[in-house]
């Protein structure tokens, strides 16, 4: 690299060890200094230092294991905390064991094949293939757009794994009737319950809510937050996307349920949870009264989808769900839940079935001289 001193490596006599300091130059072209030691040997500090100038000036003759760091480094500032977690663990347990010492600009599209070939022999589901598909294919793509990697390998290779989940776990408005019976009316449980399914917001989301976010005067909820559990701290943080910061519009019905069980708060701030608990808490009740109402089993997430079922039994239009519910894009409204509009194809058939007809009595009423004129 130009304007780089090359320095060795040195041995720490008091230590038995290898120590290595050198002056390297960023992928923004300014120049540094670095000193580590702590080598056992001084191969080890020559290839730390190696290593580590490659991935400093962004040379994708680095390892993926080292690009990952850079990956997450550049999106430290857009993805959450959450996010990042939760990437990390799928890249270290399922990316690095087989990708992991391969340089950038040596991953073949045969190498991502085989990579594939290993993850479906581990029996994961189709969704969570698709996961960690869409892991490694978010490295090269980073890689090829902020660091010129000359070859992405991804684009040559079909992906494995499935994002869209073609079989929906849901409650019909009897069976949700079935289990909501089973509360208390009033209590905490019931009012969350009743948030999940007349709502279709996230669970974090709920979870979040405090009296600032509900305006009852004007039947509004505003979600503006979410909330996790992570290391045993409880974390408030921005919705999952910027789509995700929107106003609900409820029924009157709820809006005074929350105002019931609100009164009934002993002296609650208007910035404090209305529900202290955390989502595991909710999982466990939402299991107890299942077995109680007899109802079939579904997680805490498919009150989202028995949501958006009910609207789409009541003839609400796709866009109007996707504003309702935070999606992104209406692509995922569609490809979540369009096969639940087949009733639309039937109204469509009925309705050309009816058009044809009534052509067909109209020129049989036709005065003689008009029959058989197109236009």
């Amino acid at each position: 690299m130009k304007g780089e001193i090359e320095m060795p490596v040195y041995k720490d006599t008091e230590r038995g060890s290898w120590y290595c300091q050198f002056y390297y130059e960023d992928w923004t072209g300014k120049r540094k200094k670095k000193y580590k030691r702590g080598f056992r040997t001084k191969k080890e500090a020559q290839d730390y230092e190696s290593e580590f100038k490659r991935v400093a000036n962004a040379d994708m003759d680095m390892s993926v294991a080292s690009f990952v760091e850079v990956y997450f480094n550049d999106k430290s500032g857009e993805l959450k905390e959450r996010s990042q977690r939760n990437k990390r663990y799928m890249i270290q347990s399922h990316v690095i064991p087989y990708l992991g010492e391969k340089k950038m600009n040596e991953i073949t599209p045969a190498d991502i094949i085989a990579w594939q070939n290993e993850i479906r022999n581990k029996n994961f589901s189709e969704s969570y293939q698709r996961m960690l598909q869409n892991q490694v294919t978010a490295l090269f793509t980073h890689a090829q757009k902020i660091y010129n990697l000359w070859n992405n390998p991804c684009k040559k290779v079909k992906k494995i794994g499935r994002s869209d989940v073609r079989r929906l776990e849901f409650w019909t408005y009897e069976e949700y009737q079935k289990f909501i019976a089973t509360f208390e009316k009033g209590s905490r449980s019931y009012l969350m319950f009743q948030l999940l399914f007349w709502t279709g917001m996230r669970e974090g989301e709920m979870l979040a809510l405090s009296m600032e976010d509900i305006d009852l005067e004007n039947c509004q909820i505003h979600i503006r937050k979410t909330y996790y559990r992570m290391n045993r701290t409880d974390i408030i943080t921005e919705p999952k996307t910027d789509n995700s910061v929107r106003t609900i519009e409820i029924p009157v019905f709820l809006a005074n349920e929350i105002q019931f069980y609100w009164k009934r708060l002993y002296q609650y701030q208007k910035n404090e949870r209305l529900f202290p608990v955390v989502a595991e808490a909710v999982q466990h009740t939402m299991k107890r009264h299942i077995e109680k109402a007899g109802v079939k089993k579904i997680d805490v997430h498919s009150l989202r989808h028995s949501h958006c079922a009910y609207l789409i039994k009541q003839g609400i239009q796709p866009l109007i769900i996707k504003e309702r519910l935070g999606h992104k894009d209406i692509k995922i409204t569609l490809n979540t839940y369009g096969h639940l509009y087949p009733s639309e194809q039937k109204r469509v058939a009925s309705l050309l079935d009816h058009l044809i007809a009534d052509d067909s009595e109209e020129k049989e009423n036709a005065p003689a001289g008009n029959k058989g004129i197109s236009e």
